[in-house]
């Protein structure tokens, strides 16, 4: 399997491949963040998704695949420090303000950074329509965070603050898609890359959890936080296994932004599933969501 992605990449075949793993990885995340939604505090639904990312992970890690070169383990590191920021960043926004307020912002300021990060590592370049669809895209997020922000009760201050977290957020998440996108190019198995990955950069948030669970309990209860945590390390291993892997065999720019069509998923999955109400002007902002993916990769 890792030899065919190498040999497809950077082909058309490839650029398929990838195109399909983004969209995967864009319903899965969708998934992964309502899972963070609601019931549990979200240091602690992060904490039981990473410590069953690393009971997963950590077999594979250590029988299934060849051991990561020091180049690799040092791309690894990286990760570590980087996702841990992103997930300090997410988990403080979700604490501050509405879910349906500030995912739209991380993953709309993510794309148009991650762009220009791209460019300038990859000397990846996109065409004025590829550009006028990012800018699609993200514009329509932040609207939709916008119309998202005026239909909750609104604590200003927690709104604020909230929203610099998100902003930071989204920032961390243009970091980790180019260092990540580096880091599984150069390792000469990509599954040993994405398996080190997943086991490394969960260490940290169940020690994290496990500290807050001394002070607060588990609200909402053990075994559904357990069930959550599980469900959610394997939609992580498709979201972020299938971006990362799409950037392995196509354009980095391309993928991200074609993930971030996860704003839209997580919209239908609030409204088929969690019933709630998405109304005409969330329709048409999902709809410039769409259009601005669409763009991006008609346009290449």
């Amino acid at each position: 399997m890792a030899d065919w992605i190498i040999s497809v990449a950077g082909t058309p075949e490839g650029a398929r491949w990838a195109t399909c793993l983004a969209l995967m990885s864009a319903l899965a995340h969708a998934a992964f963040g309502a899972l963070q939604k609601g019931r549990h505090d979200p240091w602690l639904a992060r904490g039981a998704i990473d410590a069953w990312l690393v009971v997963l992970s950590a077999p594979i890690a250590f029988f299934l695949v060849p051991w990561p070169t020091p180049t690799t383990f040092l791309m690894l590191l990286g990760a570590m420090a980087i996702h841990f920021a992103y997930k300090m960043t997410v988990a403080l926004a979700y604490e501050r303000a509405a879910y349906t307020v500030v995912y739209p912002v991380i993953r709309g300021t993510g794309p148009l950074v991650t762009v220009v990060g791209a460019s300038l590592l990859f000397r990846e370049h996109f065409t004025l329509l590829q550009w006028l669809g990012v800018a699609t895209l993200s514009l329509a997020m932040l609207l939709l965070a916008l119309r998202n922000m005026a239909a909750e009760k609104v604590d200003l201050r927690g709104l604020k603050i909230g929203l610099i977290w998100a902003f930071a957020g989204g920032l961390t998440v243009a970091c980790y898609t180019v260092w990540d996108a580096f880091g599984i190019r150069q390792s000469p198995d990509p599954f040993t890359f994405l398996a080190w990955f997943f086991f490394l950069t969960a260490l940290d948030f169940p020690i994290l959890a496990a500290l807050r669970i001394r002070r607060t309990g588990v609200p909402g209860g053990v075994a559904s936080l357990a069930w959550r945590g599980f469900a959610g390390a394997i939609i992580a291993w498709v979201s972020f296994g299938g971006v990362m892997l799409a950037t392995r065999l196509d354009k980095v720019g391309e993928a991200a932004v074609l993930r971030e069509t996860s704003t839209v998923f997580a919209a239908l999955i609030g409204w088929f599933i969690l019933g709630e109400t998405v109304g005409r002007r969330r329709l048409i902002l999902m709809a410039g969501i769409a259009l601005g993916a669409v763009m991006v990769e008609l346009g290449g």
